[in-house]
């Protein structure tokens, strides 16, 4: 089966989001992080984003990748952030899903606390302080589907 990797951008804090990623799962970047002044052309873009991501990669839970990138002003890219993505993360057990659920939105803005829910997931949202959407969802019920 296919893997899901979500890929986020920002707008020229990817490198402080990502090592703020990487202080809650652990982990070394896949290959570094590439900037947008060491691409072909790079002469051509304006100092200002050359110190700007051009793509970062974090190993997390069972080889999925969580990646980024800054987006480039000077090439006409806007972001908008908003609420139409979220990134679920299924962790293998309650205290994985607190730690998770603790680290990653602080500072942000809690919109389900951790907690049982009727459908049968121990399960909390939220949006970090980078403007990410989040969703920490574990179920007892499938201990073993991570594994």
């Amino acid at each position: 089966m296919a893997k899901l990797n979500p890929y986020l951008n920002f707008d020229g804090n990817a490198e402080e989001a990502f090592n703020f990623y990487k202080s809650i799962f652990g982990g070394e970047f896949r290959g570094g992080i590439m900037k947008m002044g060491g691409m072909p052309g790079a002469e051509n873009v304006p100092e200002s984003e050359k110190n700007r991501v051009m793509h970062v990669a974090l190993p997390i839970t069972g080889g999925d990748l969580l990646m980024a990138s800054d987006i480039m002003p000077s090439a006409g890219h806007k972001l908008i952030v908003g609420n139409n993505n979220y990134i679920c993360i299924s962790p293998e057990s309650k205290e994985e899903a607190d730690r998770l659920f603790n680290g990653l939105s602080e500072g942000g803005e809690v919109e389900m606390p951790m907690e049982d829910q009727f459908w049968g997931d121990y399960f909390g949202s939220f949006k970090d302080k980078f403007g990410v959407c989040w969703m920490i969802s574990y179920n007892p019920g499938n201990e073993n589907q991570n594994k």
